[in-house]
């Protein structure tokens, strides 16, 4: 009876443990952020990144792959964050050639497959009707603001895109009202900053504290959104 009664006690205490830690592990903060530029209009794709004081694992990390398209004089999307180490793929799928010309020296791994590098500028080949697009595929994993690659075209000058490499699992873009959701936050501290291509200066980091309680956040660049062409 003594040794039923002990391991009934046990079992309760484990399930007891169990239920605390999968209430944890469901448990998670959510933060908005809305940033806007210098006259208070949306400020869509800029990146917005979270870093927790207590750290942990993000449920939707930045991708590991990604696609960048260049279609009708535009590299779709405009802009793409992805995690450290991710493999990038730029097709063409417009009828004539195109550049793909990274700023900063972010390929580690060379270019696989469509095409061939020529230090960090690569040419596609414009797309044959009926044919697969031209692509090339690289690597970037320095990550931060100092490893966000400004994308451009050597042969038409308008175009341009960016990549941004996270530095923290918790990156997203502003979507089109200019707001950023986090729904997978740990507890207790952590800092906001925001990063923009045209941003000329770093906004200071914006202290946050996060609980059960939905929190909000704003930000206010110093650049003007330009119209998106369509």
């Amino acid at each position: 009876m003594i040794q039923s009664t002990f391991k009934s006690r046990r079992w309760r205490q484990a399930m007891g443990l169990g239920l605390a830690l999968a209430g944890s592990a469901l448990h998670a903060a959510t933060l908005q952020v809305t940033v806007l530029d210098r006259d208070g209009k949306p400020a869509y794709d800029t990146v917005v990144i979270v870093v927790p004081a207590a750290g942990g694992v993000a449920k939707n990390p930045p991708p590991m792959m990604a696609t960048v398209n260049q279609e009708k004089m535009q590299f779709v999307p405009a802009v793409t964050v992805v995690s450290p180490g991710a493999k990038v793929r730029f097709s063409n799928s417009d009828s004539w050639d195109h550049h793909v010309r990274l700023s900063e020296p972010v390929m580690t791994a060379g270019v696989a497959a469509g095409g061939a590098a020529e230090a960090f500028s690569l040419r596609l080949a414009g797309k044959t009707e009926g044919k697969p697009a031209t692509w090339a595929e690289v690597t970037l994993d320095k990550p931060g603001e100092y490893g966000a690659a400004l994308l451009s075209c050597l042969i038409h000058g308008s175009m341009s895109g960016h990549i941004y490499v996270a530095d923290s699992p918790w990156t997203v873009k502003t979507d089109a009202d200019g707001i950023a959701t986090f729904n997978d936050l740990p507890d207790g501290a952590a800092t906001v900053k925001v990063w923009h291509g045209s941003q000329l200066l770093s906004k200071p980091l914006l202290p946050v504290t996060l609980s059960a309680t939905p929190a909000r956040a704003s930000v206010q660049l110093d650049v003007l959104m330009r119209r998106r062409r369509i």
